[in-house]
């Protein structure tokens, strides 16, 4: 069970950073961490699973953080979707840390599942993120 939220993360996380290098944000640090619950009865499935992506750059935007996490939640990570698709429930979370602790950033960006269709947050992961 602890490889398949490793599976998220290595997903998600090469997605996010993908994105976030293609509009040319100044990461200087990037770490994700995954966590889930699961049910007590057998087959013990995960009901919920948290993605936190944290995120440290002098001037790395906000907009485009959350736009990255949306889009590979919604389109492009095939794990995410597979396991929205089922009973679990993904939250995904963003740290965007300032130069203190009081100037951090944080928020929910998007959650899927569950039985979330995969493609089916795509057109709203395309649309502009407020």
């Amino acid at each position: 069970m602890e490889v398949l939220l490793a599976a998220l993360g290595a997903c998600s996380g090469m997605d996010v950073l993908s994105i976030l290098r293609k509009k040319k944000q100044p990461i200087g640090f990037y770490h994700i961490r995954i966590e889930g619950d699961r049910r007590d009865e057998h087959p013990r499935v995960f009901t919920e699973i948290r993605v936190v992506h944290e995120v440290e750059g002098p001037g790395v935007e906000v907009a485009a953080l959350k736009r990255a996490i949306e889009l590979s939640a919604a389109r492009y990570c095939s794990i995410s979707a597979m396991l929205a698709s089922g009973v679990v429930r993904i939250r995904h979370w963003y740290v965007l840390r300032g130069a203190t602790p009081g100037d951090d950033e944080v928020g929910e960006v998007i959650v899927t599942g569950p039985y979330t269709e995969p493609g089916a947050l795509v057109a709203e992961a395309s649309s502009p993120v407020a």
